[in-house]
């Protein structure tokens, strides 16, 4: 599946593109780290929906047991 770019990203790298050499990989080292961390942050969340399950269940299962507390 193949997905056109936004105006906004084509704009962005059209500007980026009139940068010094050094500069423009300054700016593709920041977005290639910033989407690396998008994806480790994703994974980790899919894998942390088990943990997350268990803990809403104890958390209601206080609740209803009179065991917590309002805000």
């Amino acid at each position: 599946m193949e997905v056109e770019m936004t105006d906004l990203l084509e704009k962005a790298l059209s500007e980026v593109a009139k940068l010094p050499p050094a500069e423009q990989d300054a700016v593709a080292a920041i977005l290639l780290e910033e989407l690396a961390s998008e994806q480790r942050w994703a994974e980790s969340f899919a894998k942390s929906q088990d943990v997350l399950e268990k803990l809403a269940e104890e958390a209601l299962a206080e609740h209803r047991a009179g065991i917590t507390k309002p805000f």
